[in-house]
């Protein structure tokens, strides 16, 4: 049978397009966006006692990659973007129901003239407009398993790249942007098959565009527009 759910809420965030979100949502603590709640569930009664919990669990949806049709093997970047895993072993948006879930910091709840009562998160790897179909509280007595196994992704390695952004290009953002803007590009936004040296990429991020390159490990920033 089908089941038809609907959006309570969608995402506020610095990413405009797909590309240079996080991987993973808490890669880079320093983003910040805010959860706004579509008015049908703008009820402050459904988020009593919201407040007590430091993290949540959110479950969205690629809204980008939905296609009809699905596939039972996919490519992971971390993987090189060349080895196919099964689709369930894996956190691709090109899944049956394109159905993402992440768990960011709740930073604070606020009370909006606009928006009613809206939730500001950290580290959340969602584009803006994303939207959120359900939201429910991390437990970490349940939720958390320090004996956890990784699979592929405890031996794919790691992407972090030093990152070289001049103060006369960093002062273009605003204050309160920049350190995510750095962790954002520190986790190396380029597709995993894509590593020519010396090619410029550019990164929308809040509003700008931040164009940059790559030699081995170190990232520089060459322009903010």
């Amino acid at each position: 049978m089908d089941v038809t759910i609907k959006p309570i809420a969608r995402m506020q965030s610095d990413f405009s397009t797909k590309f240079g979100i996080p991987r993973q949502s808490g890669l880079v603590q320093e983003l910040r966006s805010t959860i706004v709640f579509e008015p049908e569930y703008r009820n402050d009664d459904a988020l009593r006692g919201i407040e007590d919990f430091s993290h949540l669990w959110i479950i969205w949806q690629f809204s980008e990659a939905v296609r009809d049709g699905w596939s039972p093997t996919v490519r992971p970047p971390r993987l090189g973007g060349n080895t196919r895993m099964g689709v369930f072993a894996t956190r691709s948006p090109f899944r049956p129901n394109n159905l993402g879930l992440s768990c960011v910091k709740l930073l604070g709840v606020e009370h909006t003239a606009e928006h009613g009562t809206v939730l500001h998160v950290g580290g959340a790897d969602l584009m803006d407009g994303t939207p959120i179909f359900d939201i429910k509280p991390y437990i970490p007595y349940s939720d958390s398993h320090p004996d956890a196994l990784g699979g592929f992704t405890d031996t794919a390695g790691d992407f972090l790249l030093e990152v070289n952004f001049p103060d006369e290009l960093l002062k273009k953002l605003p204050q309160d942007k920049r350190d995510a803007a750095i962790g954002v590009l520190s986790h190396d936004p380029r597709p995993s098959y894509q590593r020519k040296p010396g090619r410029v990429y550019g990164l929308t991020f809040a509003g700008f565009d931040i164009r940059f390159a790559v030699e081995g490990d170190i990232l520089t920033v060459i322009e903010v527009l």
